[in-house]
């Protein structure tokens, strides 16, 4: 791995794919912010001005805010909403004009935007979720000027790490090793943009976008988390400094403070992933810790990533291996002992103390301990009918309460717990079949259980605070 050096600012082609046959004839550049909502550290945003910069014509940003995406809420919203205006206070510094498109037909009024504007050329951040591959489809067929994507989000290009769905882990994380010195770089500075945009900027009114009636407004914020990209940074900071030196010892305990904190801001592009682990890389903590930090951060994620891009049943049984699907169907009519609805597993209704907690912890903070999350979906698995019921409770309670839902990581997390997804055949049970088991003796061995359910048990109004 590498440390900081002199670099060009020229963004390396291997993360960036032409996706229409256009050529540039003049206007503006638009970056078209998706997946990645910061400004520091944005290889997406850092190409658009590269190439702005060539053509010597201002640069642009714009992010379309779709209501409710993938079942979000207020909780999601507002921290996404808050995150974004600290860009739109950065791009300004920088002499970029921010925009915000807010209606329900992405496609159409992205299209509309980019043609009022005269914009020349459009460049946006890659995402593997097939809503957002969609909307990129839709627009390069219609658009007449040059359009490219930027995978600002993996270390390793998820198109160059491997051109293919990985089975597991040990599949992929050789060839991100492989191929990490060459990516695993210092990143530059984005510049105070030399070619301003002359046309008239609107005033973002963001007390009436925050505000939005069509937001489902019944989940509520997370006060114990502050959105940005400096915040990211502060919690990055603490972290590195305090907890990653004893991370393998604390990060299954979901009783200690071992977990880095960073997956709401990863999620909502506000921190870049690669600065992560540049930060994490040269401390001075045991190796132990810092690589099985890295392995989580580089390898584990990418590998979700990897699965949604190659996998477009990312959330359905079908998506499954063939091993997992075969086992499931053949224990599809074994008895189950307790059976809920989704709603009884939304209020956290059931006969697990353990579980309820979880499902608490998730409902009130938008956040559950990773540990956790596997035996959490592993008990809907269980409790339910067929594994497609299954995926399809855990999938809307992740997505409705957690901040860092409706991500790679998810589903794929949802998708090993039920599905075997990069896991291995374990003895063969009744309900599970080969799909490996949890339970609440061996979470009662992990961990004190006693004190997580006191925290979070559905009569406590939770902890005072929560530290990342």
């Amino acid at each position: 791995m590498c440390h900081d050096s002199a670099m060009s600012h020229k963004v390396d082609g291997d993360r960036v794919k032409k996706l229409n046959s256009h050529d540039y004839a003049e206007g503006p550049v638009c970056y078209w912010m998706n997946r990645e909502g910061r400004v520091e550290d944005n290889w997406a945003l850092l190409f658009a001005q590269q190439k702005a910069l060539e053509h010597e014509v201002p640069l642009i940003v714009v992010y379309n805010l779709d209501p409710g995406f993938l079942g979000g809420g207020y909780r999601q919203h507002v921290f996404k909403i808050k995150g974004l205006q600290e860009v739109e206070n950065d791009l300004r510094m920088k002499g970029i004009p921010f925009f915000i498109v807010s209606e329900k037909e992405t496609v159409q009024d992205l299209l509309k935007f980019f043609d009022e504007r005269g914009v020349g050329m459009v460049v946006t951040d890659f995402c593997p979720l097939r809503i957002s591959r969609e909307w990129n489809a839709s627009i390069r067929k219609t658009l007449k000027i040059p359009m490219y994507g930027v995978d600002a989000h993996n270390i390793v290009p998820i198109w160059e790490a491997s051109d293919k769905k990985e089975f597991a882990a040990h599949t992929l994380r050789p060839k991100i090793h492989k191929k990490l010195g060459d990516y695993f770089t210092p990143m530059p500075t984005l510049l105070r943009h030399a070619h301003k945009y002359m046309v008239e900027i609107p005033k973002i009114e963001w007390e009436t976008i925050l505000n939005n009636p069509e937001i489902n407004q019944t989940v509520t914020e997370a006060d114990w988390i502050t959105p940005g990209f400096r915040a990211a940074r502060d919690v990055l900071k603490h972290f590195v400094q305090h907890k990653l030196d004893g991370y393998v010892l604390r990060r299954n305990d979901p009783n200690k403070d071992g977990l880095s904190g960073m997956s709401p801001y990863l999620h909502y592009g506000q921190i870049a992933p690669q600065r992560v682990a540049l930060e994490a890389e040269r401390s001075h903590v045991p190796a132990d810790d810092k690589e099985a930090f890295l392995e989580e951060l580089i390898v584990r994620r990418e590998l979700a990533d990897n699965f949604c891009f190659y996998e477009l049943q990312y959330d359905q049984f079908e998506g499954f291996h063939e091993w997992s699907q075969k086992t499931l169907n053949e224990h599809r009519d074994d008895t189950r002992d307790f059976l809920y609805t989704q709603d009884e597993f939304e209020k956290a209704e059931t006969h697990d103390d353990l579980w309820n907690a979880a499902q608490m912890e998730m409902v009130k903070t938008g956040k559950m301990h990773g540990f956790m999350r596997m035996y959490w979906a592993k008990k809907i698995l269980e409790w339910t009918q067929s594994p497609e019921e299954a995926l399809e409770v855990a999938i809307y309670l992740n997505d409705k309460y957690e901040l860092d839902g409706r991500d790679p990581n998810g589903y794929t997390g949802i998708a090993w717990s039920i599905g075997g997804i990069h896991d291995r055949a374990w003895a063969e049970r009744e309900v599970f079949g080969k799909i490996r088991f949890m339970n609440y003796a061996g979470c009662k061995r992990k961990f004190d259980i006693k004190s997580y359910i006191q925290k979070f048990s559905e009569d406590s109004s939770g902890p005072e605070s929560l530290e990342l």
